[in-house]
Formats: C-alpha cells, structure tokens, sequence
C-alpha cells in the first residue's frame, strides 16, 4: 500500500488524527513500539474479571464539547463523577480540600472560624489557591493555608518530582486549590464521563477503518530517518504528512541531551473481598512511599463478588536507557523547556513532519487536551 500520511503511536494522538485522515479517504500507517493499541490508555481484564488501566487510572472530563462529540461516535459512555480521598492524620478526608475536610481535621468551633473568615475574605469564588491563603494578611487564615500546604501538598509533591520544595515553581503551587464549600467531586468540568466497555474498545473503534494500518510491535525510528531536512521511509524519501507523538528528544537520538522526565512503577493486587477502600483513588500524601491506591471496580461498574484489584504508585526517577520505565510526567522548568526548544528548531525544518502530544511537545496534557489538540492539528493540515 501507498501510504499518504505516517504516524507514530496509537493513544489518542496519533489514534485521533489517524481516524481524521483516514475518514478524507486517506491512507495511513501507524507505527506502535508496543504489543497493543492505546497507549497508556490501554485496558486488560485480568483473570478475576476486572477491567484494569495497565498504566495507571485514566478520567474523562471536559468543557469542549467537540471532544466529547468525537469520543461518542466510537463507544458508548455512562456518566461518572470522580471524587478522591486523602489520608491525613489518620482521617480520610475529601481532596481537594474542602470545608468537609476542614471538619473533619479541625475541633468543631476552629473549624467555623476558619470557614467564616474564608467566606468573608473570598465571597466572590469558590476556589482559593494554597498560595493565596499562605499570603494572606488575616493569621488565621494564613495558618490554615500553611497547614493544607504541609499536609496535603508538601510531601506529596515530594514524592512525586523527588525535589525539595523549594525547587517547586510557585506556579504549581497556586494551582492547588481549597474549594470554599462541600463540593467532593475532583474535577469541575461540564461532561464527565467514563467508557461504558473500557478505553480499549473506544480506540479499536476509532482505528477501525480500511485505510487505516498498524504496525504493533515495531519501532518506528528503524524504519523513519531523517536526513538533510527530509524524512525517508525504508531509505526512500517520504513526501506524505509524518505525525510524530513519541518522545521528541528520542525522535534525534538525543542530540542536545535527554529530557528530564518521572516515571512511575505501577503496583497491582489483588484481594477477596468485594471493596478494598471506600472510592475508586485514595491518595497518601504523607507518610507511605506510595502516592495514591486505585480501585478499578468503581470506574468499571463491574459487580463481582469476592474480589477486587488495586493499583499501587511509586514515582520513579525516568532513565531513558532503561526500556522497562515509562515516561509519565515531563519535569518543566525553564531549562528543560529550553532544551526542548531546541529540539523543536529542528522540526520547523522539516515541512512535512508534525508533533502532537505529551511527549512529542513535552507537556502535561489531560485526555481532553490531547484530543482537542488532535483534532486542531489535522484542520491545520489540511487547510
């Protein structure tokens, strides 16, 4: 077959936009480093019978209703609210923090002061950044916010990006919000949904197509090449469109140096009992080396009794010579933006090659993101 355009992973990228060409009619190979489709929006049944997220626990949620449009077409969706707890001081609390979580870790009278003065000092939202509490004239306000920021965030941000605290940009610490009520749900967005037959069979749907070819199990970079601004397949230049959404830095066997990114290793067990914990994540901000505790049977639906599957996660520093890790969460900072810069300088040379995604722009996009995104690309290309 004659491809007219060459894509490089099949999560939703690459998935996306191969649908998009595919439905112009256009011929489209996909190349995928792993052993199935999705990437690390796969999902497996395990012998108990429990649909689990092979890498880590993924949420729909957006305002755009574009993306949840799209999505629709390939699968059927039921609606799903996530709401997360923490454990802080030996309490399970509602994170975000809210004035239920206030309660909970504060004597009943403390707790309506605090509750007051935030109401008065921020009548007009219903969020407040940790930051803003930490920078409030009012003492008691400011020691309520330093307390969340001890609690809920300091050592869990710790954990995660293995840094001290102080390397944090405040930026990521102002997006950590208190809700000024008793609204428990982790995300505010309009549509809020999960795949009523898992994230799998959303994308066997959406690379469903005569025009559309996967290559599982093979790597890209031992067929693409680049060359003198061009991009060859097999050593034959390739004029067609090549969308890349693998790691940019791999892409030119790390010319200026690797990326920085986190890791994580993912831990699953398996219990007889029918719950395991009272929602479906529990994070462990504090003293465990672990982050959060997933449960998969409340994202699925699944009734089975006797049994249950939890996923464990320990962040890891990423080693890109070690093929085993993945790479999770790109470290930002002004150095590795930089750097990737850098890499990006040699893509805008190359007319007919693209990036999209997390690792291929080397930022953090949500599922809605990156298909919105997607969808972008493709009317940029084609116009």
């Amino acid at each position: 077959m004659k491809y007219d355009v060459i894509i490089v992973g099949s999560g939703f990228a690459g998935s996306v936009l191969a649908r998009c060409f595919a439905d112009k009619g256009k011929k489209v190979l996909i190349y995928e480093k792993r052993e199935h489709i999705a990437g690390n929006m796969y999902e497996e049944v395990l012998e108990n019978g429990i649909r689990v997220h092979k890498y880590g626990p993924h949420i729909f949620h957006t305002n755009q209703k574009e993306v949840l449009d799209f999505l629709k077409k390939y699968g059927e969706w039921y609606f799903y609210e996530h709401k997360v707890l923490g454990k802080i001081n030996n309490k399970l609390v509602p994170i975000p923090f809210n004035f239920k979580s206030l309660e909970l870790l504060y004597e009943q009278t403390k707790a309506l002061e605090i509750e007051t003065k935030l109401k008065e000092e921020y009548k007009d939202t219903d969020k407040v950044s940790i930051l803003s509490l930490i920078n409030s004239q009012d003492k008691t306000i400011k020691e309520f916010g330093e307390f969340v920021y001890e609690n809920v965030f300091r050592n869990y941000t710790a954990k995660q990006w293995n840094i001290k605290i102080s390397e944090i940009d405040k930026s990521v610490i102002d997006r950590v919000p208190v809700v000024l009520g008793y609204d428990d749900r982790y995300f505010n967005d309009k549509y809020q949904f999960m795949p009523k037959d898992g994230y799998t069979k959303i994308f066997e749907n959406l690379l469903d197509s005569k025009n559309i070819e996967i290559k599982l199990s093979t790597n890209a970079l031992e067929d693409l090449s680049i060359k003198d601004n061009k991009v060859y397949l097999k050593g034959k230049e390739f004029k067609g469109k090549v969308i890349y959404t693998g790691a940019i830095d791999e892409l030119f066997d790390y010319k200026f140096g690797p990326l920085p990114y986190r890791s994580l290793k993912l831990v699953f067990e398996n219990y007889d009992m029918n719950y395991y914990q009272p929602t479906s994540v529990l994070n462990y901000p504090n003293e465990e080396d672990y982050t959060r505790i997933t449960e998969f049977k409340y994202f699925s639906n699944q009734i089975i009794d006797g049994s249950t599957t939890i996923l464990k996660e320990y962040p890891l520093k990423y080693d890109y010579k070690d093929k085993t890790k993945v790479p999770y969460y790109a470290i930002i900072n002004p150095s590795n933006i930089e750097k990737y810069n850098k890499y990006f300088e040699l893509v805008k040379s190359i007319p007919n090659l693209y990036m999209c995604g997390r690792l291929a722009e080397y930022k953090y996009y949500n599922m809605d993101a990156v298909i919105f995104r997607a969808l972008e690309l493709f009317k940029e290309i084609e116009n």
